[in-house]
């Protein structure tokens, strides 16, 4: 158990550093892989160490939206939610970037709000993070055209990941926009044209 991260990332101390050392387990896993699909029981909640996930939404005609990032030292607020209520999840997150997790019990994640200000304080700043990411989406949605939207997404990921060459399909980016491949694929074309981006196989590199 890495409790430099515990200390280091999450800035826990004394009996909460030991105690979720104590009882979360760790799990890594690739890109692509699902850790929490729609509609299922949340058992544990997961605490990202390295890597990301996207939180996605799916409507019942397949389509998606990308609703936000978890990067390293943060949670799954929605998750926290649902299991505290014992209700399914209503999100879907997948591995952006290969990852290791720590997923603590519910029961545990619980108790600890009732016996530990640093944890409930952990919680509170992640439900605003998350609340205000939420608000931008319905910003971005209601009043940016989609060529907006595209460019900030990858810059998201630029920033998210590091690297200018984001390897991603066209597809892909119109699940997590909520809109038609034909419709990335054009935008796509026209910020190549304006020297924003030069697309490759399955990749996308910001200029």
């Amino acid at each position: 158990m890495d409790t430099d991260f515990i200390t280091d990332t999450l800035h826990f101390s004394g009996e909460l550093a030991t105690q979720l050392a104590q009882y979360s387990v760790i799990k890594t896993y690739k890109v692509g892989d699902t850790i929490l699909n729609e509609n299922a029981y949340i058992r544990s909640i997961p605490i990202v160490v390295k890597g990301s996930i996207r939180v996605i939404r799916t409507e019942e005609d397949g389509r998606e939206i990308l609703l936000y990032y978890i990067k390293a030292g943060e949670s799954c607020i929605m998750s926290f939610l649902g299991g505290m209520h014992n209700d399914t999840s209503k999100v879907k997150a997948e591995v952006e970037e290969d990852a290791e997790i720590w997923f603590l019990p519910v029961q545990k994640a619980t108790l600890f709000i009732k016996e530990y200000p640093q944890w409930l304080d952990y919680i509170f700043r992640l439900y605003h993070k998350r609340f205000e990411e939420l608000l931008e989406i319905i910003n971005a949605i209601a009043f940016k055209k989609v060529d907006e939207r595209l460019l900030a997404l990858l810059q998201m990921k630029e920033a998210l990941t590091g690297s200018k060459s984001i390897p991603i399909t066209h597809e892909q980016l119109a699940n997590e926009l909520g809109t038609a491949r034909v419709v990335v694929s054009r935008l796509l074309k026209q910020l190549e044209e304006n020297g924003v981006v030069k697309l490759g196989r399955n990749k996308i590199i910001l200029v």
